[in-house]
């Protein structure tokens, strides 16, 4: 039985209550239009707002894992340039020595070519010397006599979210060239790199045998009356090169081309592995992307077309509750 008070209007609390709850769900979908997520706190949903976050997170470390990978990879070009061009250096020097290695050119002409040799090996030895990247360089020298030079950096760079590395060894520069001296001098252990003392033939001219020794055509073990003595001599220079090689093999042509060889497919190696880990990274990402707005994004068009609806049973509720409110005023017609 329906009550006539003026003290409890039953019909507006009802139109109240319909109203409050429209305005309710019209508040989330305004929020859901607003930020664009279904999901957008723990309030709308903690669990999924719990595993949104943990994606986040994992998104975030692989966009600093990749961050960290162009670096290096950065390092890594950066060597492979100087690998390249002590690689193009040295057909010059093959050809130098080459012409060098005959007994017919004249002393002149010796000369020259032997100025032409010591001048291309201290273009390679400037080019491995300048090969860093952010004061790091994966070329250095590891002999601890040698204290103006740098070590080379063996890299752990961090490939994805979960602190998994990729692993990158140094070389030693002094491989890389024909004296293990000259390649790092006047680097810093910083890796700063100065201008190399000069590399110079000891002794004058080099020798037609000791050019053939070189090319891999005679004894270039650097022995005492060997062809290559001269050379190897500079390596006890104490003011120069230390002194510490004395004993040490001249380095012949194959020997050295050899180890440019070999670095740069080491390094192309790696620069692979860098680029494989990133494009990785990169797939990852777009697949936690999409289960993340599979996960918390909203609807836009279905949450449009709920806006106007609950719009509509607002402004209705309103006008149901503004009737409800009138409803008292009929009872003043039995007083009077």
């Amino acid at each position: 039985m329906a009550m006539n008070s003026i003290n409890t209007n039953i019909g507006a609390l009802v139109a109240l209550q319909s109203l409050n709850r429209t305005n309710e769900e019209l508040g989330g979908v305004q929020k859901r239009v607003s930020t664009g997520f279904r999901v957008a706190d723990a309030k709308d949903d903690g669990a999924a707002f719990a595993v949104a976050q943990r994606v986040r997170g994992d998104m975030a470390g692989l966009g600093a894992a990749n961050e960290q990978l162009g670096g290096t990879k950065g390092l890594l070009e950066t060597t492979m340039g100087a690998l390249n061009e002590v690689s193009t250096v040295l057909g010059s020097i093959r050809e130098t020595l080459t012409r060098l290695s005959s007994d017919t050119i004249s002393t002149s002409d010796r000369t020259t070519y032997t100025q032409d040799f010591e001048r291309l090996v201290n273009r390679m030895n400037r080019a491995l010397g300048d090969a860093s990247y952010n004061g790091r360089s994966l070329l250095g020298s590891q002999d601890a006599n040698q204290s103006a030079a740098s070590t080379a950096t063996n890299t752990d760079v961090v490939r994805n979210e979960s602190g998994g590395t990729l692993s990158i060894t140094g070389i030693d520069a002094s491989t890389l060239s024909f004296d293990t001296r000259v390649a790092t001098r006047g680097r810093t252990i910083a890796g700063t790199f100065t201008e190399p003392t000069a590399f110079a033939v000891v002794g004058g001219s080099l020798s037609a045998a000791a050019a053939r020794a070189m090319l891999g055509n005679g004894d270039a073990s650097g022995a005492a009356g060997t062809p290559l003595d001269q050379l190897v001599a500079a390596k006890a220079d104490n003011a120069n090169f230390g002194g510490n090689a004395a004993d040490a093999d001249m380095k012949t042509f194959a020997t050295v081309e050899t180890a440019v060889n070999n670095a740069l497919a080491k390094f192309g190696a790696d620069s692979r592995n860098l680029d494989a880990a990133m494009k990785t990274n990169r797939a990852k990402l777009d697949s936690l992307e999409t289960g993340l707005g599979a996960l918390v994004d909203a609807d836009l068009a279905k949450e449009s077309a709920r806006l106007q609806s609950l719009q509509i049973r607002q402004q209705l509720g309103t006008q149901s509750l503004s009737t409800a409110n009138q409803a008292p005023q009929a009872l003043l017609s039995l007083f009077r």
